[in-house]
């Protein structure tokens, strides 16, 4: 938070003042404060900041008395009853506290910037506030923390840093997005995310904002905060404050790092010797192939020319990223604008993530009233590369089916890395595909353009009442691209659609008009009230079309040559919404000691029908420092803060589509019809009106307690939490005999239980070294309350491939928690003893059950699974919960210390108690009986006749299940990061003509503690409420080793 903020919110900061002796504002002709009429025994005077401007709602008091008060409009004050040689003391948030002796002469204090008080001030909804005066639950982040951490993205940024603030990265892959969860999830298939909220606009970090740009970032989590956000605050708020210009002279900063990634594990495959051992089981005779020519499987120990698929797919990556800005200004305007550029190469071939980004900003002063502002932002980002994750029909179309199966060695020579797939591959069900070849020679890409533009002008009536009014445009541009040459998996010679291309494109326009009237007063030194009323008004418009072709004939052209292809898709559609709003809040603290919050908001949809259009959000909160209490005195010398905080508050969620209540009739080609020599358009009801749909409502109480030991040396905050959501805005399946298969409906509640803990404490602190410390860590626990039309339970399944698209892997179910793992208990494998043998024919024993197929069919070795209701028959009944996909808690601890001019930060962050569904091992880590398919090093230990008493199933056809055999524990805890810089001296900074240079090392994601088997425990590539932690097919997630510079003119 930088100097003029205060004073754009000074009125509201007049509430600060605490003091009980009698001062006033001196009357305006005595403004300068130099030419003021001494009287006898009144202390009068100015306080303005280093550039001359008045400082409003400043703290003078006779120093050792409640003698005082605080600065008028004009930065001035009056004080009866002073003696000459009292001691005077001036204080301001955001600037160091001065004492002066009193000489009885018209007093001029200048005040300076005090860094270390900045975070006294928190920017929440629709204003600040002193954190002093915080009734709700609300976590900040200053740029200092975020400069720790090297990654490009805002989000990545955020992971571990908060208690309650999940950050879950789909995968590894530049670019790729990532989930955050606000006290856990409160939608099942509703959108979950939380509200970002820039520079007092709704916008989104994640994809158009450098890390450099932002001042701070503070987080909004219970409804006493978040109610003011109405409908889109459910999930919670993020709040960023971007830094704006700085009076004094231009600066030039620049900010650069280069950085090398490597991937961070490979999955051990089987060699060419267990490789050509498990062929031997399959196809039995290998005479005409691996073992001719005198060969055998010795042959294979040791083979020196095997093929490594990960070796020739993985690269190391390079990362260059570079930042510059310029900041300046006077007392009347200031200025600040940035450009930035980063190219960062994936681990995967032919991946990466290019983003370029420009901002500004402009203050003016127009009169001592009016202020106005403008700025923008615009960026670029473009991925290129396939997700190897992308969810298909069949599990063999992913990139790593091809990366894992593919052979190791040929049994003729052939160089099978030249040739487009393998030719002992039936290629009837089983796709795989060079992969080398596949990311070589697939384009795909997303160009994203994301551009914002905001202005203000806030007009001060009286001292205490502002007016505040704002618009905002936003534009939201999305194409995807995508080019199948001959060389690729789905545009060769033996597909149908030939060489062929696709594009996407989706536009989205929003405008939001503010007006926010904002009202403080102070009433006899000890009643602090302030009031905020507006209006806001927000519209919302989008399109999107899309067309295919294939059979092109001229592939050299790539997308340019889609007119010389045959149209197969065309399609579009558009959406529009409006908002309009309505809101309050009130404040008041007695003394600084009781506190009290109250907000109340209605919104109107135009989601809605008119019956259920307007949603109502109330919050109320109070908050009690008791260390202020006379009580307390005695422990004064080491509590240092003490305040209880209760709130409770309503907010809402209608994130849903633009006519989710509406009857839908859709138009295809595919619907047309015959009729009189020509075909006819025909329409499709699609959707079911629903006149009753309304809001999703989330109640929320927090509890909070906040305490500060030796002068905050230690800080500890404590909130427990509980929310319910009702009325869930949910995709429900509907009967058959409706015609549809779901439409949006109200139903079910879903519970957040929970309980934060932050300790920020400073260990070491002297002229040379400083050492301090932050830990945090959050319990979240759901439960699902209800579901639809009195249902028990909800199972969900997850698209990778046809063999399993019919069996359910998740389960939402009353009174358990949300993203429970479904599917069948595994019993290890049927051993000998399970059998009746007769002429070397082994049939299962009658008391023991089957596992899913015939048993005439189930042999030694094969899956087995427990027979939960002991018919003896392993069915749909023996299904139950097999693992939990959320975390029991999760947490990040900092060690930050400086030496002199070195700074180093030493980051972890964990997760606990997560499973992961290894979805992978279902392919390679089990009994396939596919020809030519390499697996996982672990299945070298399958059951075979010489290995009787593995519990890995033979290599034979197993049933088509989930099972807890491919349940993992996804805990992990990780050295996210190491940071270590220098901070070049004065003396050498005067010499080079710089303000400030430091140079840095740093390395992420070091090191990884875990039990989990694959890539890495932080995957979650088909992310959902309902179907958390599934894992096939990840981007990998890298090493980052970087060095970087900062450096200001």
């Amino acid at each position: 938070m930088r100097r003029e903020q205060f004073k754009l919110v000074s009125a509201i900061l007049l509430l600060s003042g605490f003091s009980t002796g009698y001062m006033q504002a001196a009357p305006h002709a005595a403004a300068t404060g130099v030419s003021i009429v001494q009287q006898d025994n009144t202390c009068k005077g100015v306080v303005l900041d280093q550039n001359g401007e008045s400082v409003i709602g400043a703290s003078v008091v006779v120093k050792g008395t409640t003698n005082g008060g605080i600065t008028g409009m004009d930065g001035d004050f009056i004080i009866s009853n002073v003696k000459k040689g009292d001691i005077i003391v001036i204080s301001f948030v955001g600037y160091a506290e001065q004492e002066i002796v009193w000489d009885g002469k018209p007093m001029k204090v200048t005040l300076q910037e005090d860094t270390e008080t900045l975070d006294e001030v928190v920017v929440v909804g629709y204003g600040v506030q002193r954190k002093s005066s915080i009734t709700g639950s609300i976590a900040s982040v200053k740029s200092d923390k975020l400069k720790t951490v090297t990654t490009p993205s805002v989000a990545n940024m955020l992971q571990g840093k908060v208690a309650g603030v999940v950050v879950t990265p789909t995968s590894g892959r530049p670019g790729a997005g990532v989930s955050i969860r606000v006290r856990g999830t409160g939608s099942l298939r509703g959108n979950t995310e939380p509200l970002w909220v820039i520079d007092g606009v709704v916008g989104d970090a994640m994809a158009d904002l450098n890390p450099n740009d932002i001042e701070s970032m503070n987080f909004l989590k219970d409804a006493s905060a978040t109610a003011i956000y109405g409908a889109r605050g459910a999930n919670g708020v993020v709040i960023i404050t971007t830094k704006k210009g700085q009076i004094g002279k231009p600066k030039i900063s620049y900010n650069g790092s280069f950085s090398v990634s490597t991937v961070t594990k490979k999955l051990e495959l089987m060699d060419a010797y267990e490789f050509v051992k498990l062929q031997e089981e399959i196809q039995g005779d290998l005479s005409s192939t691996y073992y001719s020519n005198g060969r055998t499987l010795e042959s294979y120990r040791n083979y020196p020319d095997q093929f490594k698929w990960q070796d020739d797919i993985f690269r190391t990556a390079f990362t260059n990223n570079h930042y510059i800005s310029l900041t300046g200004g006077t007392a009347e305007t200031r200025y600040t604008a940035s450009l930035s550029y980063l190219n960062q190469e994936g681990i995967l071939l032919n991946s990466g993530y290019q983003r370029f980004q420009g901002r500004f900003s402009l203050d003016q002063r127009i009169s001592p009233k009016l202020k106005v502002n403008i700025n923008g932002n615009y960026a670029r980002g473009i991925t290129n590369g396939a997700s190897p994750s992308v969810a298909s029909s069949s599990a063999t179309n992913s990139l790593f089916y091809s990366v894992w199966g593919y052979r190791p060695v040929s049994y003729d020579g052939t160089d099978l890395r030249t040739l487009l797939w393998d030719p002992t591959v039936p290629t009837n069900n089983d796709y795989r595909f060079n992969p080398i070849l596949s990311l070589e020679n697939e384009y795909r890409r997303l160009i994203q353009d994301d551009f914002q533009a905001n202005a203000y002008a806030e007009y001060t009536f009286i001292p205490g009442l502002k007016l505040k009014v704002s618009g905002s445009y936003r534009l939201k541009k999305r194409q995807n691209e995508q080019f199948n040459n001959s060389k690729t998996r789905y545009g060769n010679a033996t597909r149908s659609e030939g060489v062929n291309a696709s594009v996407r494109h989706y536009d989205d326009h929003s405008w939001v008009n503010e007006n926010v009237l904002n009202y403080s007063k102070v009433f006899k030194r000890k009643h602090n009230f302030s009031a905020m009323a507006a209006a806001t008004f927000q519209g919302n418009y989008s399109n999107y079309f899309r067309n295919d072709v294939q059979n092109i004939s001229h592939e050299d052209l790539g997308m340019a040559g889609m007119d010389n292809g045959i149209p197969i898709l065309s399609e579009s559609t558009i959406g529009e919404n409006m908002l309009m709003s309505y809101l309050a809040r009130v404040n008041y603290n007695y003394n600084s000691k009781y506190y009290i919050t109250a907000s109340f908001r209605a919104d109107g949809s135009s989601k809605f029908s008119k019956e259920n259009r307007w949603g109502y959000f109330p919050s109320a909160s109070v908050a009690w420092s008791f260390n202020r209490e006379d009580f307390m005195a005695p422990f004064e010398d080491w509590l240092s803060n003490g305040k209880l905080r209760l709130g409770w508050g309503a907010t809402g969620n209608n994130r849903v589509s633009d006519f989710a209540s509406l009857g839908q009739m859709t138009s295809k080609i595919a619907f047309e019809y015959p009729f009189g020599n020509s075909y006819q358009t025909a329409y499709k009801l699609t959707g079911l009106e629903n006149k009753n749909l309304k809001w999703e409502t989330t109640e929320q109480t927090n509890l909070g307690l906040d305490l500060g030991f030796f002068n905050d040396r230690v800080a500890l905050t404590v909130d427990l939490y509980h929310k319910l959501t009702r009325d869930l805005l949910l995709q429900a399946d509907l009967p058959y005999t409706t015609g549809y298969a779901s439409t949006y409906l109200n139903v079910g509640k879903m519970q957040n239980r929970g309980l934060e803990i932050t300790l920020e404490t400073t260990n070491i602190q002297n002229k040379n070294f400083t050492w301090t410390t932050n830990f945090n860590i959050a319990f979240n626990q759901s439960k699902v309350k209800e579901l639809s039309r009195n249902q028990e339970t909800l199972l969900s399944t997850v698209t990778f491939d046809n063999a399993y698209s019919a069996e359910p892997s998740y389960i939402a179910q009353v009174g358990k928690p949300l993203g429970l793992m479904y599917g069948y208990i595994y019993d290890g494998t049927y051993k000998y003893e399970d059998f009746d043998v007769s002429g070397g024919n082994y049939t299962l024993k009658s008391n023991v059950p089957n596992n899913g197929n015939d048993r005439s069919t189930i042999q030694p070795g094969d899956a087995k699974y427990v027979d939960i209701n002991g018919d003896g028959v392993v069915d749909d009944n023996d299904r139950t919960i097999i693992g939990r996909g959320q975390p029991i808690h999760t947490g990040g601890f900092t060690n930050n210390f400086k030496y002199k001019n070195f700074d180093l930060n030493i980051f972890f962050t964990w997760s606990y108690g997560n499973d992961i569904l290894n979805a992978n091992r279902l392919l390679f880590d089990n009994g396939l009986w596919k020809r030519e398919t390499n697996m996982f090093a672990s299945y070298a230990d399958r059951w075979t006749p010489e290995n009787p008493n593995s519990d890995i199933p033979r290599a034979a056809s197993q049933p088509n299940v989930f099972s807890s055999r491919v349940i993992e524990d996804g805990s992990y805890l990780r050295l996210k990061s190491v940071t270590l810089g220098y901070n070049f001296p004065q003396r050498v900074l005067k010499k080079l003509m710089l303000s400030s240079a430091r140079i840095f090392v740093s390395g992420e994601n070091l090191w990884t503690w875990t039990s989990y088997t694959g890539y890495d425990p932080e995957v979650s590539v088909r992310n959902s409420a309902l179907t958390p932690g599934f894992d096939y097919s990840a981007y990998p997630r890298a090493y980052n080793f970087s060095v970087g510079l900062n450096v200001s003119f």
